[in-house]
C-alpha cells in the first residue's frame, strides 16, 4: 500500500492534466476522449471545478469533480460527479484528500450537502464513502435511451 507523501497536495486541475486525467478514469472503465476532458476542463468556474492530486516526483495520481446545481425537487447542493485514484496509490489517503476538497468547494459555494452516486459493484467505493460519513438514504435505476 501507498504510504502518502507529506508533500502531496490537491490543487485545481490545468489543462495540461487532462491526458492524465482520462488515463485515470480509464482504471475505473470509462473510455473518455481527450477533447471531452478538455472541454470539461475548460467550463471551470462557479458552478464546476476538478481537482487533481499530485505526489512529488510522480505527478498527478488523482482526480475529483464537483458540481453545483439545484432543481424542482432538490435545493441547492453539491454533486460529486467522478472521484478515481491510481490503483497503485489506492487506500493510502489520495481520496480522502479529494473528497475533502470537494467538500470544501461544496462549502464555499454554499451547499448544505454533497451528493454521488457509486455503481452498486464498486464494494470498496462504498465502504470508503461510508468511513466518511456519507450515507446511502436511498437506492435508484439509471436508465438511459441512445437518441
Amino acid at each position: 500500500m501507498f504510504a502518502p507523501d507529506p508533500e502531496t497536495n490537491v490543487r485545481e486541475a490545468f489543462a495540461s492534466d487532462a491526458p492524465r486525467i482520462a488515463a485515470l478514469a480509464l482504471q475505473l472503465g470509462y473510455e473518455v476522449p481527450l477533447a471531452h476532458v478538455e472541454r470539461t476542463l475548460a467550463r471551470r468556474g462557479p458552478a464546476f471545478e476538478a481537482f487533481v492530486a499530485v505526489v512529488p516526483r510522480v505527478g498527478v495520481v488523482g482526480w475529483v469533480t464537483v458540481s453545483i446545481g439545484e432543481s424542482m425537487t432538490s435545493t441547492r447542493h453539491a454533486e460529486l460527479e467522478g472521484l478515481v485514484v491510481d490503483a497503485e496509490y489506492r487506500g493510502g489517503g489520495i481520496g480522502r484528500l479529494l473528497l475533502e476538497r470537494a467538500e470544501r468547494f461544496a462549502r464555499e459555494n454554499g451547499c448544505p450537502m454533497l451528493r454521488l452516486r457509486s455503481n452498486v459493484l464498486r464494494e470498496r467505493a462504498h465502504a470508503f464513502y461510508e468511513r466518511a460519513g456519507y450515507d446511502s438514504p436511498k437506492t435508484q435505476r439509471v436508465y438511459e435511451k441512445r437518441l
